[in-house]
């Protein structure tokens, strides 16, 4: 909530039913108690769906969300992995494989574009 919702003024529901699915994965690196990064892996069958990718802004520039997106599409192996870029991000995605598939789209006020890794 601090990273999309204070920092980047984007009031939505926090909540949207998916991070207690029974297949949901969080991953999360903490520091003295404190979450400093976090991602979410959602099971959508034929595909699996990485999103919810956050870094506390004190923790940025030390690779963190790098080392999570590395150990969730480990978590994908043998599926198609989908998410939704903040559009600026779109390069920074690609280092992992994702490439565009889609057109653009706005989602709470800022633009985002759709990626997908096919499986290695």
């Amino acid at each position: 909530m601090d990273v999309f919702v204070v920092e980047q003024e984007c009031p939505y529901p926090e909540l949207d039913g998916r991070d207690t699915e029974p297949a949901t994965v969080h991953l999360w690196v903490e520091s003295d108690g404190e979450v400093a990064a976090t991602i979410r892996v959602l099971d959508d069958g034929a595909t699996r769906a990485i999103g919810r990718v956050a870094t506390a802004a004190g923790f940025r520039g030390q690779g963190l969300a790098a080392r999570l997106m590395h150990e969730g599409i480990a978590l994908c192996d043998g599926f198609p992995v989908t998410l939704g870029a903040q559009a600026h991000l779109q390069g920074w995605y690609e280092q992992f494989g994702f490439r565009l598939s889609g057109p653009g789209y706005i989602e709470d006020g800022i633009p985002h574009v759709p990626m997908r890794r096919e499986p290695s």
